[in-house]
């Protein structure tokens, strides 16, 4: 028994359709807040139960038998995050699962100037730490964010964010398929994967070009110094914590932090992964 967590979510919910494609559905179960909107799985076959990293009950029910158990990281950043990972390591660990797989990023260091790096880092330490073998898969920045900052361009025709530097942009399908690959072929990977990464760094300049390319409205890229891009997000109603942590992936960028480019997740899925020009022509032309 295969256990997905945050399976309703973009990258989980991809994970076990290409999961089916790979094995039978009554060996697939996953663990979900709200199993209503996981009708779709439930109806080909696979085990929905109710769970929730904050709920150690719920959770001993929604791993029971598992042998493996592939934690998807939570939409959260610091102290929140990290307990919500441990919660589920325990209870994967409680329920006999051989096997702990994670969804990390490339990045993922104790050092990072992106506070998600650090808790990536953070779980995997615990990983190590539970007593059971664990394959963390360190995903490329997800394309479609690179598609969220230039969306915020296109009525302008201006993209201004603070310096960075070059992202191995990665789609989710690719990811997605590649999680899948690795659970059916348990053990493939032991500990943290290698960079699992589109063929290609791009910085938020090309991400400009790109973006006007494919919706036809031009877009000039802009750099605008951190204090003055920290005071537009707080002045747009975002807490200053969570702009200090956006303002991490730039830092994090400068610095070189997702700029490697490796040939693992090509192999992986048996082809060249999705281009950020697709992704953005798929987003932002819309």
């Amino acid at each position: 028994m295969i256990i997905v967590t945050g399976a309703t979510g973009q990258l989980g919910r991809q994970i076990v359709e290409r999961l089916l494609t790979r094995v039978p559905a009554e060996q697939v179960g996953v663990s979900v807040r709200d199993p209503d909107k996981a009708r779709v799985p439930a109806d080909l076959g696979v085990r929905v139960r109710q769970g929730s990293f904050t709920d150690a009950a719920s959770l001993a029910h929604a791993f029971e038998g598992a042998t493996q158990v592939l934690i998807v990281s939570v939409d959260a950043m610091g102290e929140e995050c990290v307990g919500q990972h441990l919660a589920a390591i325990e209870g994967a660990v409680a329920a006999g699962a051989r096997r702990i797989l994670y969804t990390s990023q490339m990045g993922a260091s104790p050092s990072s100037r992106f506070q998600a790096c650090r808790d990536h880092a953070a779980t995997e330490e615990a990983l190590r730490a539970c007593g059971v073998p664990f394959t963390s898969l360190r995903n490329g920045f997800y394309a479609t964010s690179a598609a969220h900052f230039a969306s915020s361009g296109l009525e302008s025709g201006r993209l201004g964010l603070p310096a960075d530097g070059p992202f191995a942009w990665t789609a989710h399908a690719d990811l997605a398929e590649a999680a899948a690959v690795v659970l059916a072929d348990e053990g493939r990977f032991d500990g943290p994967t290698p960079p699992l990464t589109g063929s290609a760094a791009i910085d938020f300049d090309e991400v400009a070009r790109i973006a006007g390319e494919v919706t036809g409205r031009a877009m000039t890229r802009l750099t605008v110094p951190d204090d003055e891009w920290r005071k537009r997000m707080t002045g747009q109603g975002v807490p200053e914590g969570t702009a200090e942590q956006l303002l991490g992936i730039f830092a994090a960028a400068r610095a070189g932090e997702f700029a490697a480019v490796d040939p693992t997740l090509a192999t992986l899925i048996g082809r060249e992964p999705v281009s950020l020009r697709t992704v953005l022509r798929e987003t932002l032309a819309a």
